[in-house]
């Protein structure tokens, strides 16, 4: 998968920039040929668009190294053939001179890169409708809107958000042809915005768990104040990591780590790696504390734990329950990063399966344990499920059974 380059710092991408000193250098190349030859012995030496193309006998065939860009492999070589009468081949289709760059893929890693791709787009759209049947229910049912459900519902817009934007991501990098496109300004924003809500994700969880902390911990805290501090925190946190990483890898950066849209891995990738890791750091730490509080609260003598607020309600005690399985979930890919496999590793495809499904089924996740499983969301459903099909039928018997007994 791969787009255009491009840089935030200068008017002519670096894509641009690549091809203009390939044909400079090809063009040099041409000017110091002094090979003396017949007319119709030779096919003539030229720039196809991406490479160099030498100066060929007629009837051999001309090997020319991968140029690097697109998903190409510059280990290996593009071909192109020059006929007996000393002409290039001209591709039967659109009967124009040809370079055969199929060479340059390969293949079987390229099928992989597929599947995968299909992976993310497959669990983002599933979790992404996972996540907004959860934000309809929240938003259906007012009884259950609490401080705890406002953070939740945060959360799962951050997912939403992140989930729609990777399938625009996938569906322009795709299906479009941003790759000949000459200015990749909106690709790049497209990049940061889609980052931005990715640290939103871990940020959100973050506040989660640092909200069960201080309930459990600080019983004597105003809810309403902490949550609009959390929000505050939520969003406005992710925004300051995004703005160094959009410096350092715009501004800052060889052109080759603004090539393709950004997507090349990079050094200064770190700086959106660093808070993902801390954030499930922080939550693995607070986790800690709330099972060791939550351990002394239920060890407590029944005389201490009468009165109110003593002990954790059933509540909390889910929500940190769906907590604590998350957020060893939630990390997964990047808990796995120092152990990811090298190219055509044995084990590469593994680990970009596991990282593809761990990455996109996370709002699926979310929205399981924070609202399907949540007993007070199943409560409301089973209720109102009553009252729409049990109720009216109820009535109607009673009815029809006072009639019967008037007359």
């Amino acid at each position: 998968m791969s787009t255009t380059p491009t840089s935030m710092s200068a008017t002519v991408d670096p894509h641009s920039a690549l091809l203009a000193q390939r044909r400079s250098e090809c063009e040099d190349y041409m000017r110091g040929l002094t090979v003396q030859y017949d007319p119709g012995t030779y096919c003539e030496a030229h720039f196809d668009g991406w490479s160099c193309i030498p100066l060929t006998l007629a009837g051999e065939i001309a090997r020319i190294p991968c140029p690097p860009m697109l998903e190409f492999d510059t280990s290996r070589f593009a071909h192109k053939i020059c006929e007996t009468d000393a002409s290039w081949f001209r591709h039967p289709f659109n009967n124009r001179s040809w370079t055969n760059y199929t060479t340059c893929i390969d293949v079987q890693d390229f099928e992989l890169r597929r599947q995968i791709n299909l992976i993310y787009i497959i669990g983002y759209t599933i979790s992404l409708i996972a996540i907004l049947l959860s934000i309809s229910i929240f938003f259906y049912f007012r009884s259950l809107k609490c401080a705890r459900i406002t953070l939740h519902m945060n959360l799962f817009a951050s997912f939403a958000a992140n989930n729609f934007l990777w399938l625009i991501w996938y569906h322009v990098i795709l299906d479009t042809n941003v790759l000949e496109a000459e200015s990749q300004t909106g690709c790049v924003l497209l990049h940061l915005i889609l980052h931005y809500f990715l640290l939103t994700n871990y940020a959100w969880m973050l506040c989660e768990g640092f909200y069960l902390h201080t309930v459990l911990v600080s019983a004597f805290i105003s809810e309403q104040k902490l949550v609009r501090w959390l929000i505050l925190l939520g969003w406005s946190s992710p925004a300051i990591f995004l703005i160094l990483y959009g410096i350092l890898r715009g501004y800052v950066s060889e052109e080759h780590d603004r090539a393709f849209c950004w997507m090349n891995e990079s050094p200064y990738s770190n700086v959106l790696v660093a808070p993902v890791c801390l954030s499930m750091l922080l939550n693995l730490l607070f986790l800690c504390n709330i099972v060791r509080v939550v351990l002394l609260k239920l060890r407590a003598p029944a005389q201490m734990s009468n009165g109110p607020g003593s002990g954790p309600s059933r509540n909390i005690l889910q929500a940190f329950r769906a907590t604590l399985l998350l957020v060893p979930l939630l990390g997964l890919q990047y808990i796995l990063t120092p152990f990811r496999p090298g190219k055509n590793h044995p084990y590469e495809a593994t680990y970009e399966v596991i990282s593809a499904f761990t990455a996109s089924f996370q709002g699926l996740c979310v929205a399981t344990l924070f609202c399907f499983c949540n007993g007070e969301v199943m409560a409301q459903v089973k209720r109102r499920w009553k009252i729409a099909f049990f109720r009216p039928r109820a009535n109607s018997y009673t009815a029809t059974q006072v009639s019967s007994f008037v007359v």
